[in-house]
């Protein structure tokens, strides 16, 4: 394992840069805070790990080559951006219509478990910003004494452990708002409003972005 890590000074400084993309607040930390304040602990961290599992296939991605591949295709970041910018719309469509309806207290606890980890999941793994994360930053990090697939496996494995911690810091504090607005019939309705104007809101800001350039 040791062989497949660079040396210290280059490891600290992708530990650093890991931990900058982690906590700025993107699609992933937002669908965490929102889903922490609306389902409480539980869901947050549930939605963690979906989260989490997503940027495990964007590592796993990246060790095939593929986020290169965005890297350099206009039109295949334009696909899994737009993509990625209608399931956040979807999502806030969804958040709306549960705040309309109060969300029915009978609907099975699995299945609702189930669907927080897959819309975190989905939304981690369209997030183009970790896709270029990988295929911008770990080649840097890579040495040709050692297989590059392997090596970009472990970094990446490396960010969604950062990066899932970090995750749980922003879940565990919404999670200690929660409560209080759960107390308030009104601020809770008002709150899953805002969240699905979030998504939304999010949705397009991702869609209306420029996928290349800082421009």
């Amino acid at each position: 394992m040791v062989d497949l890590l660079p040396a210290w000074p280059l490891l600290s400084a992708f530990l650093l840069a890991s931990l900058v993309l982690a906590v700025t607040p993107g699609p992933g930390v937002i669908y965490i805070v929102t889903r922490s304040l609306t389902q409480g602990l539980r869901g947050g961290l549930i939605s963690v790990a979906g989260v989490a599992l997503g940027n495990l296939g964007n590592a796993l991605a990246a060790s095939m080559g593929l986020a290169a591949l965005f890297a350099v295709s206009a039109a295949a970041f334009a696909v899994v951006k737009y993509a990625g910018a209608l399931y956040l719309v979807y999502l806030g469509v969804q958040t709306l219509r549960t705040s309309k309806d109060q969300a029915s207290p009978s609907a099975p606890r699995p299945a609702h478990h189930a669907r927080i980890f897959r819309d975190g999941f989905v939304v981690a793994l369209l997030n183009p910003k970790t896709m270029l994360f990988f295929a911008a930053f770990l080649p840097q990090f890579l040495s040709s004494d050692t297989a590059p697939m392997l090596q970009t496996v472990v970094l990446g494995t490396l960010f969604v452990v950062i990066a899932a911690c970090t995750d749980s810091v922003y879940a565990l504090s919404a999670g200690v708002v929660g409560p209080a607005l759960a107390r308030g019939g009104g601020v809770r309705v008002l709150s899953r409003y805002l969240s699905g104007l979030v998504f939304i809101g999010l949705g397009i800001f991702t869609a209306l972005a420029q996928s290349r350039s800082g421009k």
